[in-house]
């Protein structure tokens, strides 16, 4: 299969807020400050089309096999995040939600994987595998010589395909009062 990937465009907001929601599952309640299914996904597509917070379009890369999405990864620089966290906050705190503070996720000389899922009907043909590559290009690109990236404990399919892919374990990282692995690889 031949997979593509390119950067996220507005127009695919619809495609890329449930494969969100699949990757980080309660955290998207968080992260939207909603409680209902559509609700989220609807608050979801609004971060996207937004340009000031973790998953922008302008953080989204999309994986396409014969043009269809098939995937997609979210990734910033670590150094970046205290800003798109806030803004993240301070978007929340305008329309009402409850809102803890937002962790920041990488060290700031990190080019951090925040968000990464294949499409269910996609899932091992590779497309993971691309994302993950895509990312050392892009980190190289925009100076990183880490990429790193957290992952939770029970995952561990997704851990098996990050160790192949020459990430290491860093340390533990709580995220929502979870503890991830931290993982981290040079670039």
């Amino acid at each position: 299969m031949d997979i593509t990937v390119r950067p996220a465009q507005l127009a695919d907001a619809p495609f890329v807020a449930p494969l969100i929601v699949d990757a980080i599952d309660e955290i998207a309640n968080r992260l939207t400050g909603e409680d209902e299914p559509r609700a989220i996904l609807n608050e979801l597509e609004v971060l996207f089309k937004r340009s000031d917070n973790r998953h922008s379009y302008k953080n989204t890369y999309i994986a396409e096999i014969t043009g269809e999405i098939a995937g997609i990864m979210v990734v910033y620089g670590g150094d970046k995040a205290p800003t798109l966290d806030s803004n993240l906050e301070n978007w929340l705190v305008s329309k009402g939600a409850e809102i803890q503070t937002i962790e920041v996720e990488a060290r700031p000389d990190e080019f951090y994987i925040d968000t990464i899922c294949t499409a269910p009907h996609f899932r091992g043909h590779g497309v993971g595998t691309t994302l993950l590559k895509y990312a050392d290009i892009i980190a190289k690109e925009k100076g990183y010589h880490k990429v790193s990236l957290s992952v939770e404990k029970q995952k561990e399919r997704a851990r098996h395909l990050y160790e192949k892919m020459s990430f290491t374990y860093a340390e533990p990282w709580m995220i929502i009062g979870e503890e991830f692995d931290h993982m981290v690889k040079e670039v």
